[in-house]
């Protein structure tokens, strides 16, 4: 999803991938979406399972989208490029950010589960925004300008023309948000068959 002008600064973006995004031993990592093993949907009468998480990237603050948006100009010469300078200028100021993003109380994750699609917050994540499963029928990826450096996008859940939630700066958010639409399908299809189930009882 990231668009690299030419292969010098692809590359250049995986160095500063590696060294900005998975600094240190661990606390710069680039946090892969997890997925649990479970099919989507399960009867009325079960407890709320989580099926994947998802997490946000510092592409999801204003503050990261104007770094992504400085990292990606080429203007320069040779190797030496605009956008190189600043992201080895800059590189202190974006550890700073991601650490704030994984302080205790503000560490945040998104999840999908048999029920619904939740925000949670904190170590405990509690949840603190979310749309159940039959309250949208889209979910549209929305890369806004400097989060394709960081590939990640903003996902805005849908019914019909209302916009019933939105989850900023999703890394690699197109898993995500696939199985969000593979979850609502089985779950509104379960729906539908109780409903008859019971219209004809």
């Amino acid at each position: 999803m990231r668009n690299k002008p030419d292969g010098s600064s692809g590359a250049f973006g995986n160095l500063f991938s590696s060294a900005y995004l998975k600094l240190g031993l661990f606390f710069m990592k680039t946090q892969e979406p997890e997925l649990q093993s479970i099919a989507g949907v399960t009867p009325p009468g079960t407890a709320e399972v989580p099926v994947m998480t998802a997490w946000p990237s510092v592409g999801g603050t204003g503050l990261g989208q104007f770094l992504g948006r400085i990292y990606r100009i080429q203007t320069g010469f040779g190797i030496i490029r605009v956008g190189r300078l600043a992201l080895l200028m800059t590189m202190p100021i974006g550890l700073m950010l991601y650490l704030s993003m994984r302080l205790p109380w503000a560490i945040c994750r998104f999840q999908v589960t048999n029920r619904r699609v939740t925000v949670n917050k904190g170590v405990r994540a509690a949840v603190e925004r979310f749309v159940e499963l039959d309250r949208f029928d889209t979910v549209e990826l929305v890369v806004q300008p400097g989060q394709e450096w960081f590939d990640c996008g903003d996902l805005v859940f849908r019914n019909g023309a209302v916009e019933t939630l939105r989850l900023p700066g999703v890394s690699r958010p197109e898993p995500f948000r696939r199985v969000c639409l593979e979850v609502r399908q089985s779950y509104v299809g379960v729906q539908e068959v109780l409903e008859q189930s019971s219209g004809a009882a």
